[in-house]
């Protein structure tokens, strides 16, 4: 996760005076561009804490080893920053135009998740709070902390404490009114402010976001395995994906939305006004054959101010060659070899792969040339287990 933190002081601080401040700071918020507002107290419900704990336990964050290096201030706001005495919560909506699952019919495309296809919200999201940050500073002479997906902050309890919604299944914020596409951001401050009345769960026996893991990375109990999500292995996994996943993930190259698209609560909720979280083109079902093409240069500008582009060029191309083995597309297959001789481990092990799938007796056939000059134990794993891949 990237961090961005933003601090503000000022000389004293205030209590807020009655609703008139609430209303007040919601009204910037709304005129500012965000479409959900909400107060939480500053104290993490127990049984959020004692999740997280199990959670890292269990090593179901994978190597997002960041998760546990800061476990405590996650887990307490106010470790974080002692002198917050109330989080404001926000969310804008970047519910997509289209159903994300539609893209799962077109095999030699990727898929990248809605999230992904606009400017990266970090950025968006971050100058609104520093906005909002200032008028209140301004205000009410209080200090102010910003937090956008970042940092040790246990984002959607505090959203669920705020009144935004509530966790559902997937573990991912369900809002009545935008449903599963929220992104959320935080101001920490000095001021006192009531806190909003949380909305109680209303998922009720629903199991739709369970039933549609592609790798059943979620349980009903309302639990997830980070390390069977796709979202997971695609983004944040820097290393070789795992060969039970590959033709579970399809073409899906950056992300999954499948458990968020099914659910519906969606229903409800109208497409994004914000022009940011429109889809670029080049986000929009990109032809796997284009992809495969990118070297660090191009991607980096095909991709710049996007969030895809800090995975980098390796990872993503290591996502795109299992799409492409995945693919049945014997088109693919000059391309797929091509990246054999690829300087990237991840993308040489992954075209090994990829090939095998799409032509294995070709696979074989180089694998006596290729075999013998390969230094990467995970290259050379992938070329001894290419008869395991037998379509």
């Amino acid at each position: 996760m990237l961090t961005s933190t933003f601090k503000i002081k000022a000389t004293s601080s205030a209590d807020a005076e009655g609703d008139n401040t609430l209303e007040s700071i919601e009204a910037e918020a709304r005129r500012l561009g965000f479409d959900a507002f909400g107060v939480s107290s500053v104290d993490i419900p127990s049984h959020k804490r004692e999740s997280l704990d199990q959670f890292i336990q269990e090593g179901r964050h994978g190597d997002m080893d960041w998760m546990e290096r800061r476990k405590k201030q996650r887990a307490s706001p106010s470790i974080l920053w002692p002198d917050v005495r109330s989080i404001i919560v926000l969310g804008m909506s970047y519910a997509p135009n289209d159903d994300p699952l539609e893209g799962l019919e077109f095999y030699n495309r990727g898929i990248i998740a809605s999230y992904a296809k606009g400017r990266d919200y970090h950025d968006v999201i971050k100058k609104r709070l520093k906005s909002l940050a200032r008028w209140i500073v301004a205000e009410y002479s209080v200090e102010v902390k910003v937090f956008v997906d970042t940092a040790p902050v246990m984002e959607k309890p505090l959203a669920e404490r705020a009144g935004i919604g509530w966790q559902g299944r997937h573990t991912n914020l369900v809002s009545r009114e935008f449903g599963s596409w929220l992104f959320l951001g935080e101001i920490f401050t000095t001021l006192v402010l009531p806190p909003s009345k949380p909305i109680e769960d209303s998922c009720g026996r629903c199991v739709s976001c369970v039933d549609s893991c592609p790798t059943g990375a979620i349980e009903k109990s309302g639990k997830i395995d980070a390390r069977k999500c796709i979202s997971y292995l695609t983004i944040e996994h820097k290393g070789h994906i795992s060969s039970k996943y590959r033709v579970a993930m399809a073409n899906r190259i950056y992300g999954c939305d499948d458990c968020l698209a099914v659910c519906p609560w969606n229903k409800f909720s109208g497409i994004t006004t914000e022009d940011a979280f429109i889809p670029r083109p080049e986000t929009l079902l990109p032809c796997i054959s284009d992809l495969l093409k990118y070297d660090d240069k191009s991607f980096r500008k095909t991709f710049s101010g996007s969030p895809i582009k800090r995975i980098g060029r390796n990872r993503f191309i290591r996502n795109v060659l299992i799409a492409a083995g995945n693919s049945g597309d014997n088109d693919l297959i000059d391309l797929v070899t091509d990246l054999l001789r690829d300087d990237s481990s991840l993308v040489r092990a992954m075209s090994v792969w990829a090939l095998g799938r799409l032509d294995l007796d070709k696979a074989i056939k180089i694998r006596a040339k290729m075999l013998p000059n390969e230094k990467d134990s995970q290259v050379i794993e992938e070329w001894v287990s290419l008869e395991q891949e037998k379509i």
